[in-house]
């Protein structure tokens, strides 16, 4: 517990320089490009016309949390991924050295097609840039994970409301008390994001949710935010804090893809590029092609 709380303190001083710029996540929508479909998403953030979340992009498509490690890492991440499969849900891997993840897109490019990137050095967050060209090398090895925009959009089609996809936000995020399973060097506690609902609407949301065990599943934890570590719901590490409780409302907690940000600080790699939270990497893949049944 101590530790969670010592990791949330932690990243939010790293992230407190960049406050001032979540303030204003809306510039990209009249920017003169069309936000339905993956490959202008894409290209709109490869020419910097997309600078802020991508929640309301390219509806019906998958978008992934990116994790970028030198190939030293790889394998020991990618057992940490298998025995995490809730929070990081792997879909795809790249070659050593390759920036494509032709599984995922055509003319998909890890290196510019983001909207926002997060540089880490020896678990450390010491940048945030719209470019990782400069840094890209020949043995460096691209991870997407699984994200929970794509089971945003099951509810919203079921006719549950998500509130920050309504607002173009990303869910409040918070480190956990709940321990992942380590693998090597790479272990520390879940981040999980929420999203409040009305009771009847959270058990719609089991049900809805359970069929994209790729993009994080089922919700893992109900009500009582302080059973998993989470002191103030007003105040979460990661995203934007306006999305509060209603009255009449329960928080319903996810498994996060930024899980991965909050492991750093233990694995300490020596270089690690990781998306910035809610500036996702928009695929191909239709969210359906996930659903389980």
């Amino acid at each position: 517990m101590a530790e969670a709380l010592e990791l949330a303190e932690h990243i939010g001083a790293a992230t407190a320089a960049t406050a001032v710029r979540d303030l204003d996540k809306e510039g990209h929508r009249d920017a003169g490009f069309d936000q339905r479909h993956p490959v202008t998403v894409r290209h709109a953030a490869r020419r910097g016309l997309l600078t802020g979340y991508t929640a309301q992009c390219a509806p019906g498509y998958v978008q992934a949390n990116l994790v970028i490690l030198d190939a030293s890492h790889a394998d020991g991440f990618t057992r940490f991924c298998q025995r995490n499969p809730k929070p990081c849900p792997l879909l795809d891997v790249s070659e050593v050295g390759d920036f494509r993840l032709p599984r995922l897109g055509n003319d998909l490019d890890v290196r510019t097609d983001l909207p926002s990137y997060r540089i880490w050095r020896e678990g450390e967050l010491v940048e945030e840039v719209a470019d990782v060209s400069a840094l890209w090398r020949d043995d460096l090895v691209a991870f997407a994970l699984g994200c929970g925009f794509s089971t945003d959009q099951a509810l919203l089609n079921a006719g549950i409301p998500v509130r920050h996809v309504e607002r173009n936000e990303s869910a409040g995020m918070y480190v956990t008390n709940i321990e992942t399973v380590a693998a090597g060097q790479f272990k520390g506690p879940m981040v999980v994001t929420m999203r409040p609902l009305m009771p009847s609407a959270a058990i719609r949301a089991i049900q809805v949710t359970t069929r994209f065990p790729h993009c994080h599943g089922a919700p893992i934890h109900i009500g009582r935010p302080e059973q998993i570590g989470i002191k103030d719901l007003l105040r979460p590490d990661f995203g934007p804090k306006t999305i509060k409780i209603q009255d009449d409302e329960i928080p319903v907690f996810w498994a996060c893809g930024v899980t991965p940000q909050a492991v750093l600080r233990y694995a300490k790699p020596p270089l690690c590029i990781t998306h910035t939270p809610g500036h996702m990497l928009v695929t191909d893949l239709t969210n359906d092609s996930l659903a389980l049944f």
